[in-house]
C-alpha cells in the first residue's frame, strides 16, 4: 500500500497556545510543507501556563536570560525558513479567553481564527489579550461577539480546556508545541522533521 495511504490512517497531534512564538513558527513551518494537504493534523489546544504549573516548570519568559535567547532564536528560525515574524512587544499575555475561544467557535471557522490569532501576535505585534483587538479578531471571522462572550464563560468550554491541558501532562507533554505521532512525542518546532518522519513511516 502507498505510504500516502498508510498515513491517511495516522495523524500528528499538534498542541499549541497562542502565546507560544515556537507553535506558531512550527506551524509555518508545516503550512509550507509541500505535502500539507496529506499530513492529517490535529490541533490540541492546551494553555501553556497551566501545563507548566502542573510541571512545576518555569517558562522562559519569567527568567531574563532564557527570555533574551528566545527572542533572539525565535527571529533564527523565523529568518532561516523564510517566516514574517514579529516579537511581540506584550509577550507574555494571558491567552485564556482565546484558547477558549478555540473551543467555542464553529468547526467551518477554526482555521480563520487560528491563522488571525497567530498572526496577529506573532506577525502583526497586537497585543490579543484587549478587548478591543478581540473584537477585531472576531469581525475578520465573522463570529458573533455575544455568543463568542458568552461561549469562553461557560462551564463546559473551561472544563473542556482544562481536561486537554491535563491530558496533555498526563502524556508527559510539557511545553508548546508538542507533536503527538503513533503515541511518540515530538517538543518544540525543530522536532517537526522528525514528527514527519515518524507520520511517513
Amino acid at each position: 500500500m502507498p505510504k500516502t495511504q498508510v498515513c491517511m490512517t495516522k495523524s500528528i497531534e499538534f498542541y499549541f497556545d497562542f502565546i507560544s512564538p515556537y507553535s506558531f513558527l512550527a506551524y509555518k513551518k508545516i503550512k509550507s510543507l509541500p505535502q500539507n494537504e496529506k499530513i492529517n493534523l490535529i490541533y490540541r489546544p492546551i494553555l501553556l501556563g497551566g501545563l507548566h504549573n502542573l510541571g512545576g516548570i518555569t517558562a522562559p519568559a519569567f527568567n531574563k536570560r532564557k527570555m533574551k535567547n528566545m527572542k533572539n532564536d525565535c527571529e533564527l528560525v523565523a529568518k532561516k525558513n523564510n517566516i514574517n515574524f514579529k516579537w511581540n512587544e506584550k509577550f507574555p499575555i494571558n491567552s485564556l479567553q482565546l484558547m477558549r475561544g478555540y473551543l467555542v467557535i464553529d468547526d467551518k471557522i477554526k482555521m480563520k481564527f487560528f491563522d488571525t490569532c497567530f498572526d496577529y501576535y506573532w506577525k502583526e505585534n497586537i497585543d490579543i489579550a484587549k478587548t478591543k483587538n478581540i473584537e477585531s479578531i472576531l469581525n475578520i471571522c465573522a463570529i458573533e461577539k455575544d455568543s463568542f462572550l458568552s461561549g469562553v464563560q461557560n462551564q463546559k468550554i473551561k472544563d473542556e480546556l482544562k481536561k486537554l491541558t491535563n491530558d496533555a501532562f498526563e502524556k508527559d507533554i510539557f511545553g508548546a508545541p508538542t507533536f503527538v505521532v503513533n503515541n511518540k512525542i515530538f517538543w518544540g518546532q525543530d522536532r517537526l522533521e522528525y514528527a514527519l518522519d515518524e507520520y511517513f513511516s
